[in-house]
């Protein structure tokens, strides 16, 4: 019977931690600790290393907040990262190690928004499995759109109408390296007008990130006549290109922007990749669905992915090692 040790996440570890993700077939650049811990005033860290035979098994980002584990609330998304030599016994053992170390330290539930199966490199539904062992609660649900590059690309006519219109107004655009101008005359405008709300990350932290990952983070604009009036945020990993936000002025049905802007990138920017994911178009927690949005990335040819967000609750028996014959 292997014998696991649990650690929580130091500094001092932090090589081996990132040395670790290079291997694993479900990891993306969110989980390196220079895109964790930019944030580290916002989130308490309680991320652990699961050693096997003092080998490391396997890392879980998490943070502590009011007596409840999140993995991890400042990230898109969680769970056990795990290499493809990680047997689905071990992993059960392994998980109930950690259950076992968050409620010695007086933690209620955990809770964890899983990695959409379409970002890891190789099959990885072993946390699925575990959730449904634990008989974990599903609190929510999101709906992404996404696009699997590898057949076809389809766009639909009203899309291509947009296209016809960008290009009798002159759009071009542009990918660079400033995010001020999409930031400070776009983006933050807008939810603020539209949703009193405002960029999850600030000019100053998208900036700060985007300079330790540029391979990753990457900003494109659509300009009329040198003025921005739309853009995108792209996060890239090694299976997907992900949008993390997307925004265009007023103006925007008249002049197509958006229709320019991601047709290009599906078609040929990002081509190589495996998948194209738009993001979710929900509110409330799943709840409620933004027709429009959703309906106008479908018109791009993407499909609905389901992520589901589970809570393990810690104050109940556990007895994951019961399942294994």
């Amino acid at each position: 019977m292997p014998d696991f040790t649990v650690h929580k996440y130091s500094p001092a570890v932090k090589t081996q931690w990132d040395s670790f993700l290079a291997s694993a077939k479900n990891a993306t650049f969110l989980f390196q600790r220079d895109f964790m811990d930019y944030h580290t005033d916002r989130f308490q860290d309680h991320s652990l290393l699961i050693y096997k035979h003092n080998h490391l098994f396997a890392l879980f980002p998490a943070n502590v907040s009011d007596g409840h584990v999140y993995s991890h609330q400042g990230l898109s998304y969680g769970g056990l990262i795990l290499n493809e030599k990680a047997r689905l016994d071990e992993v059960v053992m392994a998980f109930a190690k950690l259950l076992e170390h968050y409620h010695a330290q007086g933690f209620s539930t955990v809770e964890i928004k899983l990695l959409p199966g379409f970002y890891a490199t190789r099959p990885s539904g072993e946390m699925e499995y575990i959730l449904f062992l634990l008989n974990a609660k599903t609190v929510r649900t999101e709906v992404a759109s996404l696009i699997d590059l590898s057949y076809p690309v389809k766009v639909h006519g009203s899309r291509k109408d947009g296209i016809r219109k960008a290009k009798n107004h002159n759009l071009v655009i542009d990918k660079t390296g400033d995010f001020k101008p999409f930031w400070d005359k776009i983006l933050t405008p807008n939810l603020a007008a539209r949703h009193k709300a405002k960029p999850v990350h600030t000019l100053q932290e998208i900036t700060l990130l985007a300079t330790r990952f540029p391979e990753n983070i990457k900003q494109y604009n659509v300009l009329k006549e040198g003025k921005i009036v739309a853009g995108c945020t792209i996060f890239e990993t090694m299976t997907t290109a992900h949008v993390q936000y997307i925004s265009a002025d007023d103006d925007r049905q008249e002049h197509g922007a958006l229709d320019f802007l991601f047709t290009q990138l599906i078609t040929h920017d990002f081509l190589h990749k495996r998948y194209f994911d738009f993001g979710i178009s929900n509110e409330d927690g799943g709840k409620k669905l933004n027709v429009g949005l959703h309906s106008w990335k479908r018109g791009f040819g993407a499909q609905p992915f389901a992520q589901k967000t589970y809570h393990v609750d810690l104050t109940r028996p556990i007895h994951l090692k019961s399942v294994l014959i």
